[in-house]
C-alpha cells in the first residue's frame, strides 16, 4: 500500500535529517574535554547539552532504526520459519511495540505540557527549558509508534499472502 510507504519515507528522511544530531554532540563533548582538560576551565553548559542532543537524538532515530531493522532482535525464534509464522512472530513484537508507543507518547505529550505550561527548568546554574527535551520524547515516541503500526501491518498482509509482501506491493 503506498500509505505505508509513504510514512516510511517520511520517518527515513527525518531518522536521517536526525542523525546528524549526533556531529554536535561530539562537537560540544570536544569542546567541553579542550576547555576542562586543555585549558583548565571546564564549561558550566557543556554536560547539560550533551544530554539534551545525545538524549534527543536516541529518542528521534528509533523509527528510522526500526525501519532499518536495526533493534535489537532474537532471530533464533525467526530463523527456520515459514514467511507467515515469522511474519506473524513479528506481528506479536510489533503488538507490543505499538502499545508501549501509544503509553509512552500519551505520558511524552503530558510532560511536554507540563514543563511547557509552568516553564520547566532543570536545576543547572544557567537553568535550561526542559521542554525541548520533553517535546523530542513525544516526537520520537509518536514517530516510532507509527512506524510500528505500519510494520504490524505489513506483517499482516505476509500473513495473509507472502507473495504480495516478497514483491514489495505492501
Amino acid at each position: 500500500m503506498k500509505i505505508l510507504d509513504f510514512i516510511t519515507e517520511i520517518n527515513a528522511r527525518i531518522g536521517k535529517a536526525v542523525s546528524f544530531l549526533i556531529w554536535a554532540g561530539i562537537v560540544v563533548l570536544c569542546y567541553e574535554v579542550v576547555a576542562r582538560y586543555g585549558l583548565g576551565q571546564p564549561t558550566l553548559w557543556a554536560h547539560g547539552y550533551t544530554q539534551r542532543i545525545f538524549g534527543s537524538y536516541f529518542v528521534l532515530i528509533g523509527a528510522y532504526t526500526l525501519i532499518q531493522r536495526d533493534h535489537v532482535r532474537v532471530d533464533i525464534l525467526l530463523n527456520g520459519r515459514s514467511a507467515r509464522k515469522a511474519a506473524a512472530l513479528d506481528l506479536l513484537n510489533y503488538l507490543f511495540l505499538v502499545l508501549w508507543g501509544l503509553i509512552l507518547t500519551r505520558e511524552g505529550w503530558l510532560f511536554f505540557l507540563d514543563a511547557w505550561q509552568f516553564n520547566e527548568l532543570d536545576d543547572s546554574a544557567l537553568a535550561h527549558p526542559m521542554w525541548p527535551p520533553k517535546l523530542a520524547l513525544f516526537v520520537g515516541s509518536l514517530m516510532i509508534t507509527v512506524q510500528g503500526i505500519v510494520e504490524m501491518l505489513r506483517s499482516f498482509i505476509t500473513m495473509i499472502n507472502p507473495r504480495l509482501a516478497a514483491q514489495g506491493s505492501t
